[in-house]
């Protein structure tokens, strides 16, 4: 990580452990602060200080800590993700949910929790999100690329119709379900990070883990590539092999997010450009920054959406997508002034 980004990564980090609290004592029931910590602490010191009810115990380490976590990696991953591939594009309008990969993803986990039993759903699931979310990432750049370059038309077109296909294709196996199937469906469609546990939470911290160290060791090559492919390959870099890898951590990353949480959109798109504005284009601290910025506004979001409505709670997609939304179409304002 370059100095100038230090700074920001401390803001950023102390602003993420300060989430991490509100999200352990905060939602219908409020628990201290206090009193969470020290339950934390009971924990890995196998101490008991925590003056705290079992039931009260329950929430903050069965409920709240695993969707703290989940919320930290899945926010990361998908930040992640959407600043590599606006690299890989080159384009600021790039994100995995508005070309369609999320889309993608959803039906290959959709699925999944259709056809596989219950008790194969841990592996079952993140592979059919992965298959494909790969095979649409892959479908994507082969329509999206041109001798000229990447055609940003052709890339929201190929979003808007596999979008489009994944939601007829997942409405079809929705009205195939039963009614509990159904209402887990249309909850997860909508992203929900209420069904966190220790196996997802384990799973989205080793896919994280995976694409950070993976994707900071390219950050120089996508540097390059953002001046051009022509110009990257001068400087020796494996252009076509680059994309390649990027495609699948990017399918990789997307597949485990979805199958985890649902479909949460525009993370990846809203978060790398707040960054770029906070600390420059550098990919090497573009991209952990973006993990901090990503899991601190999923985590906000999560929070957000446990309170609003207490004790009832929304999906947490549709804060997402109310603020990414309007984010969108101020990028496509601005991308036609360009043209213009």
């Amino acid at each position: 990580m370059r100095a100038p980004t230090v700074p920001s990564a401390l803001v950023l980090g102390g602003l993420l452990l300060l989430g991490a609290l509100v999200s352990l004592t905060r939602g219908a029931m409020t628990i201290p602060a206090g009193d969470s910590l020290l339950a934390l602490a009971d924990v890995l010191l196998g101490s008991s200080t925590a003056e705290l009810a079992t039931h009260q115990r329950a929430v903050i380490l069965e409920l709240r800590l695993p969707r703290t976590l989940l919320a930290i990696f899945i926010g990361a991953i998908l930040a992640q993700c959407g600043a590599a591939m606006q690299g890989m594009f080159r384009n600021p309008l790039a994100d995995p949910g508005i070309i369609g990969v999320s889309a993608g993803a959803a039906v290959g986990a959709v699925l999944a929790i259709y056809l596989a039993p219950a008790d194969e759903a841990w592996w079952s699931v993140p592979l059919g999100a992965f298959s494909a979310g790969l095979a649409t990432s892959l479908l994507i750049y082969k329509l999206a690329r041109g001798s000229s370059g990447t055609s940003v038309f052709i890339l929201l077109l190929a979003g808007i119709a596999i979008s489009a296909l994944a939601g007829a294709f997942i409405g079809f196996i929705t009205y195939l379900s039963d009614d509990t199937r159904l209402r887990d469906l249309s909850l997860w469609q909508m992203g929900s990070l209420a069904s966190a546990d220790g196996p997802r939470v384990w799973i989205a911290m080793l896919a994280f883990a995976l694409l950070a160290l993976r994707l900071q060791r390219h950050a120089a090559a996508l540097n390059a590539l953002l001046l051009g492919e022509a110009e990257a390959r001068h400087l020796g870099i494996d252009v076509e092999s680059l994309k390649r890898e990027l495609v699948i951590l990017v399918a990789l990353g997307v597949g485990l997010a979805v199958s985890a949480a649902g479909v949460i959109g525009f993370v990846g798109l809203v978060v790398p450009h707040f960054v770029r504005m906070l600390a420059g284009p550098c990919h090497h601290g573009l991209l952990p920054l973006s993990a901090l910025c990503g899991g601190l506004l999923l985590l906000i979001a999560d929070v957000a959406a446990r309170l609003l409505l207490a004790p009832a709670e929304l999906p947490v997609g549709i804060l997402t997508a109310l603020l990414g939304a309007p984010f969108f179409i101020l990028l496509l304002f601005q991308q036609k002034q360009r043209s213009a």
